[in-house]
């Protein structure tokens, strides 16, 4: 049984009014908030609501829902920002560098960044030894790093994924 292909997000740019905005905040807030919670709230019948979702799900402006976890209470309490550059920057190159993030679950984002540095990598671990173990062991030993950086993060300031005000 072939598995069911899933569907491609539209390159078309959706104009999104202000009853969408509204949504948006509400779902960012609280992505498991009802459709008739967002309807009272947005002032709109459950259908249109139900269906404006629908098609900002499919035209790509809402990605996916997540849960959102706290990393020092499930045993990743040392976060690290990793800048790494590479040796060389062809195309081939990257594109391997790109995948090996992708494997390691360490790795929580990865930014292709401008600079001094190719790359930002978000990691978490659960301790200083768990990080040198993922430095030496795992990125280093990654193809084509050149070099790397470590700034170990203090406490998180501000920390948010709300986009739309």
């Amino acid at each position: 049984m072939s598995k069911p292909t899933k569907k491609a997000e539209s390159t078309v740019s959706l104009s999104l009014d202000t009853k969408d905005i509204a949504i948006l905040k509400v779902l960012q807030q609280n992505a498991r908030a009802t459709v008739k919670e967002i309807a009272d709230q947005v002032h709109l019948s459950t259908t249109p609501v139900h269906e404006r979702i629908k098609r900002m799900e499919e035209s790509g402006v809402i990605k996916q829902y997540a849960t959102l976890v706290d990393h020092t209470k499930v045993k990743k309490g040392l976060m690290v920002i990793c800048y790494v550059s590479l040796k060389q920057h062809d195309k081939t190159a990257g594109g391997k560098f790109i995948k090996r993030m992708h494997e390691l679950n360490e790795v929580i984002e990865c930014y292709n960044i401008s600079g001094e540095f190719d790359f930002m990598l978000k990691v978490v671990a659960e301790s200083m030894d768990a990080y040198y173990d993922f430095h030496v062991n795992k990125l280093s030993q990654a193809e084509n790093i050149g070099h790397v950086q470590s700034v170990f993060v203090m406490g998180v300031i501000k920390q948010t994924h709300v986009l739309v005000h």
